[in-house]
């Protein structure tokens, strides 16, 4: 028997992100660098015999998801989308999904869990498709899915679909969240009523990729949903406070459009040290810690050590 292939929904986050006001379709033009932590949910994708897939969902967060919304759950439209585009339509999965991210919390959980299923079957399809070709076949799937299918930093443009590779270091990270919903169509529905997006304009020059270039030009952008989500739910605020006054934290901002943050730290090691200091502090909220999924640059203290 074949045995599952393992894949993970990696938490997704706007390392910035700029928004402009609605087109004519509803939709928002926007430009972010979007970048993942090695933290998220697991998925396995197992062949079996039977008419249909099936899915199970497990982990911490499983209850969050309500149980007659599982037929149309995102991972099971990404099979499909799959097999209708690959012509490979006779092979049937189980797909579990181990829930380990807060639902609706601006991770990209939903759609990075698709991409996980599109990476999973790609791997055992008889004909694989290119990394780029699956990321176009994620498109009609949800804004976040293409950029969620190469889980390594993007810039994301457009209204969300146009992704390019962009340069990120491995910049140690903390997510939190407090447990508080910020439902992302009410952001942006406060977002336009507080015509946020009317200086909207793009600058997507991050420079070389190094940490300390990056650093200071992601310091002089901003997340432009942060304060309509904050006026949604006000404890975003409260969280926000806390991960600034992080010892070592080099930038704390809200990620996506809420309800979690993170703050970036030097390594890992720092990072996971500042979790637990937020932890103790505040128990209640979800909180996880890990390191950013680059494509170049070593840290100012790996450089040293060289």
């Amino acid at each position: 028997m074949t045995p599952p292939i393992h894949e993970k929904g990696f938490a997704k986050l706007n390392l910035y992100l700029h928004v402009g006001p609605p087109l004519p379709n509803g939709r928002h033009p926007l430009e972010s660098l979007v970048a993942f932590a090695d933290i998220g949910d697991d998925v396995s994708l197992e062949p079996i015999e039977g008419p249909e897939h099936r899915l199970t969902i497990d982990g911490p967060f499983a209850g969050g998801l309500a149980e007659d919304t599982l037929g149309d759950n995102l991972c099971l439209r990404a099979l499909g989308a799959y097999q209708r585009a690959s012509g490979w339509k006779d092979a049937r999965f189980h797909i579990r999904l181990t829930k380990n991210l807060p639902i609706a919390a601006g991770l990209g959980g939903g759609s990075a869990d698709a991409a996980a299923v599109l990476r999973a079957v790609n791997a055992v399809a008889p004909a694989p498709l290119s990394l780029d070709d699956l990321a176009q076949l994620a498109r009609p799937l949800g804004a976040d899915v293409p950029a969620c299918v190469y889980a390594r930093p993007v810039m994301m443009e457009g209204t969300g679909e146009d992704v390019r590779p962009a340069a990120c270091p491995p910049f140690g990270v903390v997510l939190a969240n407090p447990r508080a919903p910020a439902p992302t169509g009410e952001v942006y529905r406060q977002f336009d009523a507080l015509n946020l997006g009317a200086e909207f304009h793009r600058d997507p020059d991050l420079g070389s990729g190094s940490m300390d270039e990056v650093l200071a030009r992601l310091g002089a952008r901003r997340n432009d949903l942060e304060t309509p989500a904050m006026m949604i739910a006000p404890t975003i605020a409260e969280m926000m406070r806390a991960l600034d006054e992080l010892p070592g934290r080099l930038l704390a901002r809200m990620a996506g459009s809420g309800a979690s943050g993170f703050a970036l730290f030097e390594t890992a090691a720092a990072a996971a040290t500042a979790r637990t200091s937020f932890a103790a502090r505040i128990p209640a909220w979800w909180s996880a810690s890990g390191v950013l999924i680059a494509t170049s640059s070593l840290s100012r203290a790996e450089r040293a050590a060289e």
